[in-house]
């Protein structure tokens, strides 16, 4: 069975299950129409499989779904924006766009 990613919005959290066990998550908080990814995280055993590219993809589309706006704080979600500014960069407030791109 594969990984499935779950919103889990009473732990403010998305998370990766195998065998439906939390081997990832991705947390957040949300701030009115206002979004802060704030940490990522997959289980030692579990990394290097592709599971916290998962939970971003899973995150960062349904924060564009509902039409939030994006502050990334966890290092790893900025870094996957940088990877596909294509797709997410317009969630992140214009004033902080360049400061997400330059990495700081």
């Amino acid at each position: 069975m594969g990984v499935e990613i779950v919103h889990n919005p009473e732990l403010s959290r998305y998370e990766a299950r195998l065998d439906g066990e939390v081997v990832g998550l991705a947390e957040y908080r949300l701030d009115g129409s206002r979004i802060t990814l704030t940490h990522t995280e997959v289980n030692p055993e579990h990394e290097g499989q592709g599971i916290a590219s998962q939970l971003a993809e899973r995150a960062l589309t349904d924060v564009k779904e509902r039409g939030l706006e994006l502050i990334p704080r966890c290092s790893f979600m900025a870094a996957y924006v940088r990877s596909h500014p294509d797709r997410y960069l317009e969630l992140v407030p214009e004033a902080l766009r360049d400061r997400v791109m330059a990495g700081r």
